[in-house]
């Protein structure tokens, strides 16, 4: 199977897979692609139009710092931590892609409530990825212990925020596998009123 086929926009929906970060090697987009990919994401549906969603982008020159701010996270929150639990948890600044961080930015409205904003970010997490894809790239989505680890959060998501997710792009550094697809009968159903 070949995955995130474009040759059309419904075979790539039918072959959308993600790659994992830390497999990821070679060719990756710059800032000024990401910044494309951003823009598109901001075409999301976003009733109200709050845009609940915020992207860093992390540059390579940064990520010195990126790690070291893993680092102090984990073990602030982790203080008997070995090295070696230390150095795992922080590898993801060291993957052969490129990095942003995608956040929840909720906006005080009496009209939309903060679930649906948190719908619209989710819907522009994976159309920065469906963005990253199209342009030829492979995209990896995670969440794990930064994603919620209140330092890092403070970094990412400041005044009442959430990290949605950390976002990998790059190019597919092993051959892609499929995973396991709930049957469709267990999702959808008809209702008959």
């Amino acid at each position: 199977m070949t995955f995130n086929d474009l040759s059309s926009p419904l075979k790539y929906l039918t072959t959308r897979r993600s790659a994992k970060p830390r497999e990821m090697a070679g060719k990756r987009p710059d800032t000024a692609e990401m910044r494309e990919f951003a823009a598109i994401a901001a075409r999301s549906p976003d009733h109200g139009k709050l845009a609940p969603w915020r992207f860093t982008i992390v540059p390579d020159e940064a990520r010195p710092a990126f790690r070291a701010l893993l680092d102090r996270a984990f073990r602030t929150a982790n203080p008997d931590a070995r090295d070696a639990s230390v150095e795992a948890a922080c590898q993801m600044a060291d993957y052969d892609a490129a990095i942003m961080v995608a956040s929840f930015a909720p906006v005080e409205s009496a009209k939309i409530p903060r679930w649906e904003q948190e719908l619209s970010c989710g819907a522009a997490v994976m159309n920065l990825c469906h963005a990253a894809n199209a342009s030829g790239y492979v995209s990896g989505w995670i969440t794990g212990w930064a994603s919620t680890d209140p330092l890092v959060t403070e970094v990412f998501a400041p005044q009442g925020g959430k990290i949605a997710g950390i976002l990998f792009l790059g190019s597919p550094g092993t051959e892609m596998e499929e995973r396991p697809r709930p049957a469709l009968d267990d999702v959808v159903s008809v209702w008959e009123g």
